[in-house]
């Protein structure tokens, strides 16, 4: 699964559960949001059993793209056999403020900055 634009690129690796995000999301709202939310939701309904999301790559997220990850790891989040790791980089500054938030939703959520 992949969802490839002009300004960022989304992909899917089933063999090892990742979905690595590259590039700048500058989405306006869930409606624009609903394909990377349908691509997420599909992973999800899989169950492997650790979800990776790589955004090392991705540049920027506005609020919009922030609360549809947020949706995400809550409906992982109530899937209990579902474990979630979400790396980011220490080099782009939104990370290191944004990414401990999900922590917040999943205090299991393994983060990582590489």
């Amino acid at each position: 699964m992949e969802i490839n634009t002009e300004d960022y690129q989304i992909c899917y690796d089933p063999a090892t559960a990742t979905v690595s995000f590259i590039g700048s999301l500058r989405l306006s709202g869930p409606a624009e949001y609903a394909p990377i939310a349908q691509l997420l939701t599909q992973v999800g309904d899989v169950e492997p059993t650790k979800i990776t999301l790589n955004l090392q790559q991705l540049e920027f997220l506005n609020s919009s793209g922030i609360n549809m990850l947020s949706k995400f790891i809550i409906e992982v989040r109530k899937k209990a056999r579902v474990q979630i790791a979400v790396q980011g980089s220490q080099s782009i500054a939104w990370h290191g403020k944004s990414l401990k938030n999900f922590q917040r939703l999943m205090p299991g959520l393994h983060l990582e900055f590489l």
